[in-house]
């Protein structure tokens, strides 16, 4: 790699002993420009830009610790190396907390100093570069992965990786973003066909089915509650594996992670999955087995209002005297009143908590165009996520139940896809108004471009009507009326979405949280 000439500033009381390693750097082809104190380096700072500063403790007059406090007045981004003989703790602790950016203790060695060039100038460049061409090498990997895809778990591992990838390209700036678009849009159009060809199996046969929504509680959350341990279940609404990827590092202070997936059911919305998860049923069971519990699709009713009623019916059908709490955040001031209720909680087994901004924040990102400004893409979309994790009291209720030292898990009941290829179906006015999937009893639409379901108590699904069927959006397709399709289409291309098939709605992340 061909480096550019960058500038070094190296204060040293000795500095004509350190003549050997600035000929050394300059070979290298850096610019070196030696001073012999601490004012002369921030003489030469308030004169000069420096990409780095070799800074020695020990001189006479201005310490290296009080010339440092200065530089960074002057130039608090440029990295300061403190240079130095001792090993004493104080001036190590004393030295970070000035910001430095690394501690050399003499006698040095030149590849030392190179390496915290590289380390502290270079190292942006270096890692976009090997990024770049990592990701160009496991393209073909993944590539081939896709096609070879036969099992859930072959699925789990390709999306991981995509997620994986499309976090390192964007973290390291590399621009290669459209490629990575491209390979996520093979992999979910090769999902999709994964999903038409099993997922009827799946709820036919539930032992041999992945771990879907409804299967959860019992095999999640009940065996942590069979060894006496108190649990908190946390559910962040529409809350993806690469959302939870970006405030992962948020809670390693106070939690380590058993990460997990597992396959929301059909519809990815929440009526649907949720309501599965916190019964252990699919939801044509549930309108059986608890009609005044079911909110069909044409009450104006909300669709989940029953998920206490529903855990309760759970617990109770696998026999257990579980005592649980619940409790759904809609906003901060609830966020705080709940946080000043763990104490309380403490007195039940399982305390269920929803919280529900993530699927807020996509539905005003819909409605709201100033939303639509700062959630533009899929990284601002992930970064207002983080900000909310870690402003709003989210991080503080998990900091408070790891100070309690209970188990957590984190999960959702769907994912969420950003769509832009309109699919044209018309229903009639009793057809449901989500965007990735409907259900109806007259339904047009162009069968090839969609998973359709014509029985749908095969599916676990409830039946409106005799003739209801079920058609769900694939890919980033949404569904849009023949009427006004001009300005529909516009309005709600490159929108958040959930209720179809993609690995972003259906690859549902489940963590377990270990309080350290």
């Amino acid at each position: 790699m061909t480096l550019k000439k960058d500038k070094i500033l190296w204060a040293d009381d000795e500095i004509d002993l350190l003549k050997p390693y600035i000929l050394f750097l300059q070979d290298k082809g850096y610019e070196v420009v030696p001073v012999i104190s601490g004012q002369d380096a921030i003489d030469s700072c308030k004169e000069d830009t420096f990409d780095i500063i070799f800074l020695d403790e020990n001189m006479p007059g201005l310490s290296g610790l009080e010339a440092l406090s200065q530089i960074k007045e002057l130039n608090p981004d440029v990295p300061v190396v403190m240079v130095t003989k001792s090993e004493e703790e104080s001036i190590m602790d004393q030295a970070i907390g000035n910001k430095i950016a690394d501690y050399l203790i003499k006698p040095l060695n030149p590849n030392q100093l190179l390496l915290s060039i590289k380390k502290n100038v270079h190292m942006n460049v270096i890692i976009t570069e090997t990024t770049t061409v990592g990701y160009q090498q496991e393209f073909s990997r993944i590539g081939m992965q896709i096609n070879d895809s036969l099992t859930t778990d072959d699925w789990m591992e390709v999306y991981k990786k995509l997620v994986y990838w499309e976090l390192e390209l964007e973290n390291n700036q590399v621009a290669m973003s459209d490629m990575l678009q491209m390979q996520k849009k093979e992999a979910n159009n090769a999902f999709g066909k994964f999903i038409k060809k099993n997922y009827m199996n799946w709820i036919q046969s539930p032992d041999k089915r992945p771990l879907m929504s409804p299967d959860l509680f019992k095999k999640r959350v009940f065996p942590i509650l069979e060894k006496g341990e108190k649990l908190f279940f946390i559910l962040i609404d529409n809350f993806r594996l690469d959302q939870w990827r970006e405030v992962k590092d948020l809670l390693a202070e106070y939690f380590t992670f058993d990460e997990s997936l597992y396959y929301s059911i059909l519809p990815t919305a929440t009526q649907y999955a949720r309501n599965a998860i916190f019964s252990g049923l699919m939801p044509s069971q549930i309108e059986k087995m608890f009609p005044d519990l079911w909110v069909d699709e044409e009450s104006e009713e909300g669709k989940n209002l029953n998920e206490a009623p529903l855990i309760r019916t759970q617990i109770e059908r696998f026999r257990k005297k579980w005592t649980f709490s619940y409790n759904k955040v809609h906003d901060s001031q609830y966020g705080e009143k709940l946080l000043t209720t763990i104490p309380s909680l403490m007195q039940y087994q399982l305390n269920v908590i929803v919280l529900n901004f993530v699927d807020m924040l996509s539905h005003a990102r819909t409605e709201n165009k100033m939303i639509r400004e700062l959630a533009q893409s899929e990284a601002a979309y992930r970064s207002l996520t983080r900000s909310w994790f870690q402003h709003s009291g989210t991080l503080e209720l998990f900091r408070r139940i790891a100070d309690r030292g209970c188990k957590v898990i984190i999960t959702t009941d769907h994912g969420t896809i950003r769509v832009d290829n309109p699919q044209k179906v018309v229903g009639d006015k009793n057809t449901n108004t989500n965007l990735r999937y409907k259900v109806g009893k007259n339904l047009s639409y162009n069968t090839k471009e969609v998973f359709e379901i014509r029985d749908p108590e095969k599916a676990g699904l409830p039946s409106p009507n005799l003739s209801s069927k079920y058609i769900f959006a694939t890919d980033s397709d949404f569904f849009a009326y023949p009427n006004n399709y001009n300005y529909y289409v516009s309005y709600y291309r490159n929108t958040f979405q959930h209720g179809g098939i993609s690995m972003e709605e259906m690859l549902v992340p489940f963590i377990t949280l270990i309080p350290r």
